[in-house]
Order: structure tokens, then sequence, then C-alpha cells
């Protein structure tokens, strides 16, 4: 049976690799000109080609040993997407005003993190342990817990009536490999290449 392992895939993205969001659309021309436009998908779904992450016979080996733990396409794992890991844009640094996560209510105390793209709200499933911020009416506060397996905050007592919520995290993308075999090339003197690795987000 597939499941998801909450490990991180040890290998950088390096120059050479790609990758990025993919939105599905059926589109239906009608007889006016005019298209007809509908989504099947409520959320985008990330793509990413690893390829040139692996350079040396050393990336080679980790590269192999995860592919064979995950049983190949078999089982999810993290990976820090290097165009969006962050609550905040790439270049600076998360703060617990980042991202609106919710309105009290004086009873509900859980809240799922997520991240706006305009008015399209992401759900974050898999933040990064220990870098999670938050705040109350723009109040930074640390009563609270994260599980780091759903991306749920849970404050140790429900925020009151009408209080915005907001957070600021780092997160990793939840993906499998979308191969079944590992195509790789040694260079010769230490030097070793795998020309495509392919990555797919995982909806969890």
């Amino acid at each position: 049976m597939s499941a998801f392992h909450d490990v991180l895939l040890p290998l950088p993205f390096a120059p050479g690799a790609s990758g990025g969001p993919e939105r599905r659309v059926d589109i239906v021309a009608l007889a006016s000109g005019r298209e007809a436009r509908n989504t099947p998908w409520a959320h985008g779904r990330r793509h990413y080609d690893i390829g040139g992450a692996v350079r040396t016979a050393d990336e080679l080996h980790v590269l192999i040993a995860f592919f064979e733990a995950r049983r190949g396409a078999l089982h999810g794992f993290r990976f820090r997407d290097p165009f969006d890991f962050k609550s905040s844009a790439p270049s600076q640094t998360p703060s617990a005003m980042d991202q609106p996560i919710g309105i009290g209510d004086g009873a509900s105390a859980a809240f799922q993190l997520v991240k706006a793209y305009g008015d399209y709200a992401r759900p974050i499933r898999k933040p990064v342990s220990g870098s999670v911020l938050a705040a109350l009416d723009s109040v930074p506060t640390t009563a609270f817990s994260v599980d780091a397996s759903t991306g749920v905050l849970i404050f140790d007592a429900p925020p009151g009536a009408d209080v915005a919520i907001s957070a600021g995290f780092l997160f990793d993308t939840p993906v499998r490999f979308d191969v079944e075999r590992l195509e790789l090339s040694f260079e010769g003197f230490g030097a070793g290449r795998a020309p495509s690795v392919p990555l797919i987000e995982i909806l969890i």
C-alpha cells in the first residue's frame, strides 16, 4: 500500500533543474465563437525535474538509495520547491503576519495553514517543523502547536470572536517520483548524471 514518508529529498535544486505549477482547464468552443471554460481541479499540481541536481557519483548514490527506499513512485516524500517554499517572498524572512489563516469565533482552536495567491488559498500540509510563527490581531503569540504532518495550527485556547489570525512559515511540497526507472549516466572521474528525474505533487 502506498504511503507518505515524512523525509526530505536530500538533493539540492541545482541549475538545470526545472519545475512549476499546472492547472487543468476544460475548454469548449461554442458555435458563437466564444469559449466555455471550467476546471475540475480545486487546487493546482506542481511538476519538477531534478535531473540537474545530480552531478557526481556520490549524488547518484544518494539518489539511487532514496529512490529505492521510496520503492520508486510508490511512496511520497517532502520536496523543497526553490520557487515557492515560504509564506513570504523568497528574498524575505517569514513573519507572523504573512498569511491570514482565519477569523476567531471563540470556539475553534484549530486552523489550517494556507498560502494566498490572489483570491486562491493553497492549503499548506507540510510546514517545516519549528518554522511556524503566528499572530492574533497582528500581535505575535507562542501559545500554539503545529501538526507538521497536516499543517494544522492549534492554539492553546480558542481565539476570541472576530480576532484576525495570521501565520508565517517555511513549507515543503509533498511529491512522488513520476517515473518507474532511473536513467543514470556515469561520466568518469567521480562525475555522474541523471538526465531526467521527474517529480509530481501529490494531494494529501
